[in-house]
């Protein structure tokens, strides 16, 4: 009774800090939107941008295998897995701008190890050392947010960086492929490397730091190991994350293979990054769509029609498409990948937020446990889907057909259980 006394007291505190000191620590809204949306794409950036780029990076680094330039999408997801764990209870302890200092120190620094790669192993490690870093901005920035917002202003504020983030995937191949046309490979990575300059510079200069010193807590790796273990004790929370790291481990696998499959199997070229955007922006949409269909249809029943649809839709296509020995029209892949990927947009908002449900008293440690548990395991799908490419699209289409049948049965699993389950 003590604690639960102490923490409303030290809750009541801290609004009363932000309310007293919010017009100092407060950028304008037209400023504040565009860098806080910068700062969380940068992950998708860094991924997406690399795609055009992927055959001359095996090429010149001479890797062994024609599917192994997959591994410099992949590999970033490894560092990004396990710095989502650290960022945030390391920002609640030495401030948000410290945190994010030390992503974007971490990011730069793989940049320049991936310029000036020699071997392929090289370029591997500086993209390991990029995901690690970029997951300090992709998870601080919205602790920051909160620090400033809540409410209604929070959720307003997280709409326009989410509206920002959604265009990222759709434009950065085009800015890799134009970079392209001017130099090599390398020239993305010192894109990237000024980019994280100028955006660093402008979060120093124009953003205070928003958690003051006396709410700060000491960093502990005693609390994440705990809330590891009680999220992974909740059949809800554990279910959902086993079932969103499948469907997402799909996706990862169509990332890994989307430049050989739309750029060399179908002949694209400098025209891949204009089909990769209106795939992308599939996502986007049904992100939207979302926000008005799960007041309507809730949660679960839009994610069980959703897993449904794609999981049927995949089996159905891949009968299609076997009497074409795995390569058909080019516009039945594009329609079957842009009603595919709606439903995933559906799924990846829908999965996390029931993931979350039981961890209310814990949600920023749990959020963190989430997303790091679906990276992970989605990596090492997604890498075995890519890996397993062939020259056709047979194991991408195969891949979500199996997910999604796996996702479906950890599903039946999850909601087996009765609505007032407590932990395993």
């Amino acid at each position: 009774m003590v604690d639960d006394r102490a923490l409303r007291l030290n809750c009541a505190n801290r609004r009363r800090a932000l309310a007293e000191n919010s017009d100092t620590r407060r950028l304008a809204f037209a400023e504040f939107v565009p860098l806080a949306a910068l700062l969380t794409s940068l992950v998708a950036l860094t991924i997406d941008a690399m795609l055009p780029a992927l055959p001359d990076i095996g090429a010149d680094l001479h890797a062994k295998d024609p599917n192994a330039p997959q591994l410099v999408v992949s590999s970033l997801f490894l560092g990004l897995a396990f710095g989502q764990l650290i960022y945030g209870p390391l920002s609640d302890s030495i401030g948000r701008k410290p945190a994010i200092y030390l992503g974007m120190l971490l990011f730069m620094g793989g940049c320049i190890l991936s310029v000036f790669a020699a071997s392929f192993e090289e370029m591997l490690v500086g993209r390991v050392l990029q995901g690690l870093g970029v997951a300090g901005p992709r998870v601080v920035i919205i602790a920051l947010i909160r620090d400033l917002y809540e409410g209604r202003a929070m959720a307003r504020i997280m709409s326009f960086v989410m509206s920002v983030f959604i265009l990222v995937p759709a434009l950065a191949p085009a800015l890799g492929q134009a970079i392209l046309l001017v130099g090599d490979w390398r020239l993305i990575f010192v894109a990237f490397l000024v980019l994280a300059v100028l955006v660093t510079l402008w979060f120093a200069i124009r953003q205070e730091e928003t958690l003051a010193p006396e709410q700060r807590r000491a960093f502990n790796i005693g609390p994440i190991l705990a809330a590891v273990v009680e999220t992974c004790s909740y059949r809800v929370s554990l279910g959902y994350m086993l079932a969103a790291s499948l469907i997402f481990g799909a996706f990862i696998g169509y990332l890994n293979s989307a430049q050989q499959i739309l750029q060399e199997q179908y002949a694209l070229g400098t025209q891949f990054p204009l089909y990769f955007a209106a795939l992308a922006l599939a996502i986007g949409v049904a992100s939207l769509v979302n926000a008005s269909l799960v007041m309507h249809f809730g949660m679960r029943l839009l994610s069980r029609w959703a897993l449904h649809g794609l999981t049927a839709l995949s089996l159905v296509y891949l009968a299609a498409i076997w009497p074409f020995a795995g390569h058909p029209p080019l516009w039945s892949l594009m329609a079957y990948c842009l009603i595919a990927f709606f439903c995933l947009g559906l799924l990846f908002a829908n999965y996390n937020a029931l993931a979350m449900e039981p961890l209310g008293h814990i949600a920023g440690t749990g959020a963190a446990v989430v997303g790091s548990f679906t990276t992970f395991i989605s990596m090492m799908l997604g890498g075995l889907i890519g890996y397993a490419y062939d020259g056709t699209i047979l194991p991408l289409v195969a891949g979500f057909a199996v997910c999604g049948i796996a996702a479906a049965l950890v599903g039946w699993w999850t909601e087996a259980a009765p609505a007032s389950s407590g932990p395993l």
